[in-house]
């Protein structure tokens, strides 16, 4: 598969990563979501101070193929978005890991249920 699954985030089996920044999570598409999506075009992203539940839709991926959710990874508020990404929709398909994290959220606990790079790995193998 060649994917990039870097080892120091975590994951989520609707494939966004997350970074854990203390009482923050840093949250993209993984290159294997963006890959599928092809050339992202639009990005919706969620407003800060916005709240969301664990698994609600917290944003919109559109591409050129198809339209696609971002959900949040946990229950918490938002704190920060990546505003680069309304004149650049690019930074998901070039840098998913980098340039192209959508939002952070804040939250009073981080998530004990996320994979690691290797679980996300063999979740993708099993979906191959």
């Amino acid at each position: 598969m060649g994917e990039n699954v870097p080892d120091n985030l975590l994951y989520t089996a609707s494939h966004e990563w997350v970074k854990v920044e203390g009482n923050r999570l840093r949250v993209g598409v993984t290159d294997h979501a963006q890959a599928e999506l092809t050339d992202v075009v639009f990005v919706e992203l969620p407003k800060v101070g916005m709240s969301f539940e664990k698994g609600k839709v917290a944003g919109v991926l559109e591409s050129v193929k198809t339209v696609a959710d971002i959900y949040a990874p946990a229950s918490g508020k938002v704190v920060e978005v990546n505003e680069a990404l309304k004149e650049h929709p690019e930074f998901l398909n070039k840098d998913p890991y980098g340039q192209g994290w959508i939002y952070v959220l804040e939250v009073p606990q981080a998530p004990s249920d996320l994979l690691s790079g290797e679980k996300y790995k063999s979740l993708l193998a099993s979906k191959s």
